[in-house]
């Protein structure tokens, strides 16, 4: 069993953000001991484990809950879960794309700078008149 603590520790996040989790019913059957403080289990520390995921790829808390819901409906909800993923991964993937062109443009600039600091390229300037 892992204390509230030890939970934070293992997936390095506040404490506070566990306590949101918990009062927002983002972990369900919460369990507590004699002394009423919350305690969880392996199951509990995988489904924290896959919550932050779910966040680290833009699930809003609400789009968790319905997650969570489907999920605790059993298989029946599969199919739901699956096509959630796949819209959240098709978005994901076009922030990989977007992300790689402004690489791509800050190499091309990088590229062009080191050419003007070496003497192999002109300045020029889309802004300002260069002689």
């Amino acid at each position: 069993m892992y204390t509230m603590k030890s939970i934070c520790d293992v997936l390095h996040i506040p404490y506070e953000t566990l306590r949101y989790y918990c009062n927002e019913g983002l972990v369900p059957n919460v369990k507590r001991d004699q002394n009423n403080y919350r305690i969880f289990d392996d199951r509990d520390l995988s489904w924290l484990t896959s919550l932050q995921c779910l966040r680290k790829c833009g699930l809003s808390i609400k789009e968790i809950k319905e997650y969570l819901n489907l999920c605790l409906e059993g298989p029946s909800s599969i199919e739901t879960r699956k096509k959630m993923l796949a819209v959240r991964k098709e978005s994901l993937l076009q922030e990989i794309e977007s992300i790689q062109a402004s690489i791509a443009f800050i190499d091309h600039k990088q590229e062009f700078y080191d050419g003007v600091l070496s003497g192999t390229i002109k300045y020029t300037s889309n802004l300002i008149s260069v002689d």
